[in-house]
């Protein structure tokens, strides 16, 4: 006998905690974890250690699922992003393909529920197989993806695809905010097996859903990364333009060095002033924002459209711009969707948006009209109306038709400022097509073509616009518009609610 009884009792108690707890930590064992880390891949415990600043990691769920499955295929915890709490979810493929049993649903449920609960960033990182073959009918009760719906607009959601993701876990990455794809990792609702079995087409994993479908082509997926690292650092990336929750600010950097007021002399270089001279959009948002703090979000898709997020002034905001190097800045389907989600995910986290328009209106033509293009840019249109934010839009070149009206420039629509470069068109038609389906005489085109070219101090006359800028003070005219909407930047904030139905 010892002279600490209740210290000896303990000491069993404790090997038994600590035996169970490293046989978690094992994952699919060492011949498994191997093989993923010889693909160049992390292991799922090494992705959630990544994410979060060091030492802040803190595991959830850990003794879930039986002895032969650890943390039953998803290590889950929280820590801090940035110093700020974050919750992460990782699917570990070396323990049965990460597919996902009884135990591992419930943890997923687990981290949506407490993320809604505690107002906390959640984070997903997907390589999976789906639900689990041998799971056995547990009755009725909510699922994770119940719970991700419901989540949906309270805090930000990041969803990585590190590797195949099949079935019901696959449908995490539609339901996030913000999809990251690596380039060996695939998204589908059912494999190339049962895609076989069940239309007989023979299909590759990557033909069927990886980067060159979702992140080109579909639009499931917004950014690509290079690997795993990279996958998570552009995640941390992300998040650190959003406030944590709904209820909250977005963050500001004010101590930042580029934060001040400074003239853009070389946009007169970038920007032709003829409207049929394309130039890169791209390059303009870099020059206008604060240095280096450009974020494009869905670059390879829907690209007559440039989204991105940025500091400007120090603050966090959206921007939507047209680009006149794709197809002269039209409008087509793509652009359109990527545009209304990303405006619907800044507008939830109540981050100031700003719109740049040239373009010479909607795609027309019969392949535009069975991708549902009318349909696209009047979800555009209703998210850009719906925001409740500081709103700021210029008018670079031109816009036409419904094209002006998607990107944010009806006068009155609850914008904090609404500016103009002086040399710009604007008009229900471009002149030149639409004086021949009008039939008018060459004399009635020209007076037409006048009267588009000199739009900006004609519109500014009767307050279209607030006011007809150089386009050298782009910035300086953007802060003034910030900072019109300071008092707004102190909150109160609240979840956004919108009553209509999304065309």
């Amino acid at each position: 006998m010892t002279d600490r009884p209740n210290r000896d009792a303990w000491e069993p108690i404790l090997s038994q905690l600590e035996q169970r707890r490293a046989s978690s930590r094992e994952m699919g064992g060492a011949e498994r974890v191997g093989r993923h880390h010889e693909r160049g891949k992390l292991d799922a415990r090494q992705r959630i250690v990544a994410l979060f600043d060091a030492g802040t990691f803190a595991e959830l769920g850990a003794f879930t699922g039986a002895a032969d499955t650890p943390a039953d295929a998803l290590v889950a915890g929280l820590g801090r992003i940035d110093g700020r709490p974050v919750l992460a979810g990782v699917e570990d493929f070396t323990v049965l393909g990460g597919s996902i049993g009884t135990g591992a649903a419930d943890k997923r449920y687990r981290l949506a529920q407490l993320a809604r609960q505690e107002r906390v960033p959640l984070v997903f990182m997907l390589e999976g197989a789906g639900h689990r073959l041998t799971n056995k009918p547990s009755g009725r009760k909510p699922n994770d993806l119940q719970a991700l719906a419901e989540l949906s607009g309270l805090v930000p959601m990041v969803c990585l695809v590190l590797g195949p993701s099949a079935g019901h876990g696959a449908l995490t990455a539609p339901l996030s905010d913000f999809v990251v794809m690596t380039p060996d990792s695939q998204l589908f609702s059912a494999g190339p097996p049962l895609v076989k079995d069940a239309i007989g087409e023979d299909v590759t994993k990557e033909e069927l859903g990886g980067p060159q479908v979702h992140v080109e082509t579909s639009g499931v997926a917004h950014n690509l990364a290079a690997d795993d690292t990279d996958a998570i650092a552009t995640a941390r990336r992300y998040l650190s333009y959003f406030p944590p929750n709904a209820w909250t600010a977005p963050p500001r950097e004010d101590a930042a060095p580029d934060t001040g007021p400074r003239r853009l002399d070389d946009l007169l270089d970038v920007i032709p002033p003829n409207p049929r001279q394309p130039y890169s959009m791209r390059t303009v948002v870099e020059r206008f924002v604060d240095a280096g703090s450009c974020f494009e979000v869905q670059p390879h898709y829907g690209t007559a459209i440039v989204t991105a997020l940025a500091r400007l002034g120090g603050r966090s905001v959206a921007i939507v711009a047209n680009d006149p190097s794709v197809r002269a800045g039209t409008v087509d389907t793509a652009a359109a969707e990527k545009a209304a989600h990303f405006l619907d995910v800044a507008g939830a986290f109540h981050l100031p948006c700003v719109f740049l328009a040239d373009n010479p209106g909607v795609m027309a033509g019969t392949q535009a009209e069975r991708a549902g293009a009318l349909r696209a840019v009047a979800r555009m249109f209703a998210s850009q109306h719906r925001l409740r934010g500081p709103k700021l839009h210029v008018t670079v070149r031109k816009a036409f038709g419904f094209g002006s009206s998607i990107m944010g420039m009806n006068p009155f629509d609850s914008q904090t400022i609404s500016l103009t470069f002086p040399a710009i068109t604007l008009g229900a038609l471009p002149a030149s097509s639409g004086a021949a389906s009008a039939k008018l005489t060459d004399e009635e085109a020209a007076a037409i073509a006048a009267e588009q070219s000199g739009a900006a101090f004609r519109s500014a006359s009767g307050m279209g616009y607030d006011d007809v800028i150089d386009p050298r003070d782009l910035r300086n005219a953007l802060l003034h518009g910030l900072t019109l909407s300071e008092n707004r930047a102190a909150g109160p904030f609240r979840p956004v609610r919108h009553v209509g139905i999304s065309p």
